[in-house]
């Protein structure tokens, strides 16, 4: 079933990053957009992926430069390493092709720079994805902290995500390459997870910066992961309230939850289809809040996608904004360099 009218061509970039399972299933089912093709250098890798989801080796081009001037597409989403993402903007932005990349969108302030100029030059959308926006919870924690106001005040948001580790895990190789490398994935736990609350955290204060960063990163397997950390605590200072972002390659488990702590109660979110929520009162009352699934246009990343280039959706100051991801960027940049010098980092 169609949900956003018209499909819209959409090109990949770079097949990586584990993620790209997404492109590839959406290339064999997804109704809001047709992927017309996967630039990739590394052929092997390319049509082992194709054959694997049982698309044709016709969809795979050499480069990004070649897939564009044969099919024309209309958005390219990244899956390649964080480093690459910029070449990806320069290459589309000037022709004015809409870009969406996997978490984070910059591996360092450099990188954001060069991003923004090249897009306030060439205007297009530069999105940035993440599992966690797609959550029907996130969106009910929205509601009730900005619109019903039934939490109160905001004080302290707790978030923690990560997985026992990509190698723990199983990633592939290509991915691992680059993931566990410092310069193409800008560090390890504290970027591949860290962003993840501060995307969440700055949605929630509304674009707003922390006064300051502080953060604490170690090496808890450095046989395994020698060359960036696996296992970091992010603290973000605001004027009323603080977060704390926990990101880990070392949990026993997967994770993405929030814990939102506010005057009047304490809501828990993560990608269930029920949330907790702990009312006010001394000893408190707990509750199963049921989720409504979130508007079509809303519940996926290539739906999401599909309403933006179609202009159905303004981005603005939503999960997967330019002005909600330079924010993450800037907070990770403060959060390295706060946990390599052992200080707090204050924000202009």
């Amino acid at each position: 079933m169609l949900l956003v009218g018209n499909p819209i061509r959409v090109g990949i970039a770079g097949m990586t990053h584990d993620h790209v399972g997404q492109a590839l299933e959406a290339a064999q089912k997804n109704a809001d957009v047709v992927i017309v093709g996967f630039a990739e250098k590394n052929k092997a890798l390319a049509l082992r992926l194709l054959k694997q989801y049982q698309l044709p080796t016709s969809l795979w081009f050499p480069d990004l430069e070649t897939l564009i001037a044969q099919t024309k597409p209309e958005a390219v989403c990244a899956f390649n390493s964080i480093y690459e993402h910029l070449e990806v903007v320069q290459t589309c932005a000037p022709k004015g092709i809409h870009v969406m990349v996997e978490k984070p969108l910059a591996v360092n302030m450099e990188h954001l720079s060069q991003m923004k100029a090249i897009v306030k030059k060439h205007p297009i959308a530069l999105l940035t994805n993440f599992e966690t926006t797609w959550y029907p919870s996130h969106a009910k924690m929205w509601d009730m902290l900005k619109v019903e106001k039934s939490l109160g005040d905001l004080r302290k948001v707790v978030i923690m995500d990560g997985h026992n580790g990509p190698v723990e895990i199983g990633c592939s190789q290509e991915f691992l390459a680059w993931l566990t490398d410092p310069i193409m994935n800008g560090g390890g736990a504290l970027i591949d997870f860290g962003c993840y609350g501060a995307n969440i955290m700055t949605w929630l204060m509304e674009g707003q910066k922390p006064i300051s960063v502080t953060a604490i990163s170690q090496h808890l397997k450095p046989n395994i992961y020698p060359k960036v950390d696996d296992e970091t605590t992010i603290i973000l200072n605001y004027p009323h309230c603080q977060a704390i972002i926990q990101a880990s390659w070392n949990w026993p488990f997967d994770r993405k939850d929030t814990e939102l702590y506010a005057s009047k109660g304490i809501l828990v979110a993560n990608k269930n289809k029920q949330m907790r929520y702990i009312s006010d009162g001394r000893f408190g009352k707990e509750s199963l809040i049921n989720l409504s699934p979130l508007a079509p246009e809303r519940a996926n990343v290539f739906a999401y996608l599909a309403a933006v280039v179609q202009g159905k959706i303004d981005p603005q100051k939503d999960l997967s904004s330019l002005a909600i991801n330079e924010i993450v960027v800037e907070i990770l940049s403060a959060a390295t360099e706060s946990a390599k010098t052992h200080k707090t980092i204050f924000l202009n």
